[in-house]
């Protein structure tokens, strides 16, 4: 009998939507508890620290690491799943580009512990109690991780073998990427796994008129529905939402999640991360968006329309702040 892969599930700064979404490959589960054994995984096993410690360098065959590096014990752990690990895996948006996780670097460490322990409004906190590194008591120190001044993505302080997107992944990649492991077919390293070479504009089944389309109002998804009887030109499918004033990131996205969200009539919120070939996803789509404002050569016009976009950072770096041109806020 071939031994069975270990496999470990890690997760750091994310909201363990990662741990979820591999439930969603549905009976592939049993396909997967054949070939292989899970000796890390914190969301659904009591599995310590020492117990990782105390396993031989390079023990687990492959690691799929999600969430962002917010705190030192992510650090700590991260360096330590690199060195128990043959394969290490950036699983979803936070541990790839630091999710919506590295907003927080819009931030300063400061300013976001003021408003989580002082001034929100539901804090019952009058004596200003702020969390401690370290505080001893009678039976003995308590420790706290540190928490870092912003959130870093998975390879800015480890080395990363393979990056498997989304937040969270779709099932359909999650499985491709197990069986690539298991078949021992793995691309070249430092490779995307399980995703396409497009922008999701090319799965997506709303389409772009030819030409002549200015946007001259912004709309928000949860206020205003798509007209999906307004036609575009080629293939009579409804008209691009973008086209439509909804803040869609189809096409500076990377294809692969089949369209998930536009198919059930949402703009493209740009979790696969940059498309292939673009450098800033954010950049991207405002310049995409910059070349479709119904200004009339009115510079005034123009502002005020690109000014109903409801926060545009948040938007347009919601998933990739980490990994942008921006990184952290300037001071």
């Amino acid at each position: 009998m071939t031994q069975k892969l270990k496999v470990g599930i890690y997760w750091a700064a994310s909201c363990g939507g990662c741990e979820i979404a591999t439930l969603e490959i549905a009976e592939n589960i049993l396909k997967f508890i054949e070939v292989a054994d899970l000796v890390l995984c914190p969301c659904i096993a009591d599995f310590k620290y020492d117990d990782v410690r105390a396993y031989p360098d390079g023990y687990i065959d492959v690691c799929f690491f999600n969430g962002g590096i917010r705190n030192s014990e992510a650090k700590e752990i991260a360096e330590l799943l690199r060195k128990k690990s043959k394969t290490l895996v950036a699983f979803g948006a936070c541990a790839n580009w630091g999710g919506i996780p590295a907003l927080a670097n819009l931030y300063t460490k400061d300013a976001m512990i003021e408003r989580s322990y002082i001034t929100t409004e539901s804090n019952d906190n009058p004596q200003g109690t702020l969390p401690q590194t370290s505080y001893k008591m009678p039976e003995g120190e308590l420790h706290l991780p540190k928490l870092f001044d912003s959130v870093h993505k998975l390879d800015d302080v480890v080395d990363v073998d393979y990056y498997v997107p989304g937040c969270p992944p779709v099932a359909k990649q999650i499985w491709s990427c197990i069986e690539a492991i298991a078949a021992g077919k793995l691309p070249p390293k430092g490779s995307v796994i399980g995703v396409g070479d497009k922008s999701v504009c090319d799965e997506c089944p709303f389409e772009k008129k030819t030409e002549g389309v200015r946007i001259s109002k912004f709309k928000r998804p949860h206020l205003e529905k798509p007209d999906l009887t307004k036609k575009a030109e080629l293939n009579n499918k409804p008209q691009c939402l973008l086209e439509q004033g909804f803040v869609c990131m189809g096409s500076a996205t990377r294809s692969g999640c089949e369209a998930q969200c536009l198919k059930a009539n949402m703009p493209c919120r740009g979790c696969y991360g940059p498309a292939e070939g673009v450098e800033d996803q954010g950049a991207k789509i405002a310049s995409a968006i910059g070349s479709l404002v119904d200004s009339q050569g009115n510079s005034e016009r123009s502002a005020e329309i690109v000014a109903q976009i409801v926060d545009p950072v948040g938007t347009f770096y919601r998933f990739g702040m980490g990994n942008s041109m921006l990184r952290v806020k300037k001071l």
